[in-house]
């Protein structure tokens, strides 16, 4: 099945779903709002049809005015993929629920996409840092983060770090 299909067939499972077509190249996406996550991963899952069993990837994105969550699907019964986007906008504090019941992998997943860009998985049973350590400040991927100077004092900025000096080079 093409993206488009599964859209028309999701929509006709779950009507009520709010789910949107995105025709972006080179793919199309499937954008679910968060209070559909659950039943509309369950149904990529479960249904037969579908059967999408395995979460190839799953990783935090921000735009200019969102914070979003993409899903990368895949059927190995049926060889078809499926990517979808669920998130809300910058200035709010993104919660979409975990997936991790329906698809385990993606535990660690989503403790890295909170961990880097602050996005919340509602219901996650281990809702930890696990790249940063659990006192760092601030969510490294964001594009509005700003690196602390120290920290248990240890410097991570150096004056000029990253500019090139006289001769030329760092």
């Amino acid at each position: 099945m093409t993206i488009p299909e599964i859209h028309t067939y999701l929509r006709e499972k779950l009507p009520g779903a709010g789910l949107e077509l995105v025709e972006a190249h080179p793919d199309p996406v499937i954008r679910v709002p968060a209070e559909a996550m659950i039943e509309v991963a369950g149904v990529l899952r479960d249904d037969s049809e579908l059967h999408f069993e395995c979460l190839m990837c799953l990783s935090g994105l921000e735009t200019a005015e969102e914070m979003l969550v993409v899903y990368h699907l895949y059927s190995m019964r049926h060889g078809h993929k499926c990517t979808l986007k669920c998130g809300g906008p910058k200035g709010d504090q993104v919660v979409v629920p975990t997936v991790c019941r329906i698809w385990p992998t993606a535990e660690w997943h989503e403790r890295e996409a909170f961990d880097l860009f602050g996005i919340r998985f509602e219901g996650h049973p281990d809702p930890r840092r696990i790249l940063c350590p659990d006192d760092w400040e601030g969510h490294p991927l964001r594009k509005d983060y700003v690196p602390q100077e120290k920290w248990h004092d240890i410097p991570l900025t150096q004056r000029g770090y990253g500019r090139s000096r006289e001769g030329g080079g760092l």
